[in-house]
């Protein structure tokens, strides 16, 4: 019988694999043309939602990977159903229902695992980040995870435009270089919310130190920072119409990215105690003398 410890040890590494795998899809991505970047574009978002919610599952818990799956998925398509047929949230827009596979209520079912995929690695990030803070400003994180959602799809919704995958039909202020009005990131703000107070709630695991949680979420850490880094990356050499974009996502995802790193270096997670200096205060001492 499989104890509970080799699973969660399997999980984490199939996380890790379907981690690998969305990173080399994006990467061929730029690449693809037609029919074949469709597909691409489907098995990424596919490859990141399910790594998600199994490192999800191996590190938070089943009811805490239930929440994410209800929340992200499910709430993320009852509000592109409402949004596609009323223009709440978002503003009015239409999906390319003939490029992006099966749709529910005009909705592709890609689009509702997106959230997902895209949600959670903000989530562990956001995390980490207010994990070295005192403890009384933890509340944070809802508020820095909702922006930091949003903030990605600066470089999510001109990218998809750009392809076709939608188009927007609102009128208003646009985002400055595309045609996506700035209502859709309000209602992503409202979305982001709802979804990171539900993980907030379900997120009641005891809490590692710093140092554990950042080993602990090195896959969905390492997404969010390909994420960040990457796409920015991505849009100013690659796919040259969305240069613009490149700037909006990278200077908004820094509102985590920056204190992620920072975080990182003050903690080093991936040294091993016995090569920084001594835990116990009298070994320091010796080590000291020593010099």
């Amino acid at each position: 019988m499989t104890s509970p410890l080799l699973a969660g040890r399997w999980l984490a590494g199939l996380a890790v694999l379907l981690s690998v795998a969305a990173v080399l899809a994006q990467i061929v991505f730029p690449l693809a043309e037609g029919s074949a970047a469709d597909a691409v574009t489907a098995l990424v978002v596919v490859l990141l939602a399910g790594a998600a919610l199994v490192h999800a599952l191996a590190s938070r818990g089943a009811v805490f990977a239930l929440a994410l799956l209800v929340g992200a998925a499910g709430g993320g398509l009852a509000a592109e159903a409402v949004g596609v047929a009323t223009g709440f949230p978002f503003g009015c827009y239409d999906y390319a229902l003939d490029r992006l596979g099966p749709a529910v209520a005009d909705v592709p079912v890609i689009v509702p695992l997106a959230w997902v995929g895209g949600s959670y690695p903000v989530w562990c990030a956001a995390s980490a980040v207010v994990s070295v803070l005192p403890r009384h400003r933890r509340w944070i994180r809802v508020p820095l995870a909702a922006a930091t959602i949003v903030a990605w799809d600066l470089y999510l919704d001109p990218q998809m435009v750009t392809a076709g995958y939608w188009t927007w039909c609102a009128e208003g202020p646009a985002l400055p270089g595309f045609p996506i009005p700035l209502s859709n990131y309000a209602g992503w703000a409202l979305v982001a919310l709802c979804i990171t107070l539900l993980l907030a709630v379900t997120d009641r695991a005891p809490s590692p130190t710093p140092r554990t949680r950042m080993r602990r979420d090195a896959a969905p850490l390492a997404l969010f920072a390909w994420t960040w880094l990457g796409s920015a990356l991505a849009h100013l050499v690659f796919l040259p119409d969305l240069r613009l974009s490149a700037a909006y996502g990278f200077v908004g995802m820094a509102i985590t990215g920056v204190p992620l790193l920072l975080a990182a270096r003050r903690i080093r997670p991936w040294r091993s105690r016995m090569h920084g200096k001594p835990a116990d205060p009298r070994a320091r001492r010796s080590s000291d003398l020593a010099r």
